[in-house]
């Protein structure tokens, strides 16, 4: 009987569509027009902010060569940024579905985009 039920769980996986975020499209539509296209922090809204956008090619080599997901993440979401950023604050919109990283749940599109940055880390 067990068989019978672990093989219906796995028809059933097999047969369900996952939606996989693609972080370079999050940021080429939610980033690029302040942080630039390749991540420098020269994209076109740049100029008319207080503050320059961050060179987001840089962010393992300011933290001692890691890249800090976790951290990156919580910028994003807007949980440990101070409030005189310009950066708007992602966690207050919908980032996508609940994925399970690990044993911590996470915003999908979130996830995506982290990674996406980690992949252009100079």
């Amino acid at each position: 009987m067990k068989r019978l039920v672990v093989l219906g769980v796995l028809a059933l996986a097999a047969c369900t569509e996952e939606r996989v975020a693609d972080g370079a499209k999050i940021y080429a539509d939610q980033c690029a027009a302040c942080h630039g296209a390749t991540g420098l922090g020269d994209g076109p809204m740049a100029d008319g902010l207080d503050r320059k956008p961050s060179d987001l090619t840089t962010i393992a080599a300011r933290n001692g060569g890691v890249f800090d997901r976790d951290a990156v993440m919580s910028q994003i979401d807007g949980m440990h940024r101070s409030s005189d950023s310009a950066m708007p604050e992602f966690g207050a919109t919908d980032l996508g579905d609940i994925i399970m990283v690990g044993r911590t749940p996470v915003p999908a599109e979130l996830y995506a985009l982290a990674n996406y940055l980690e992949s252009i880390q100079g």
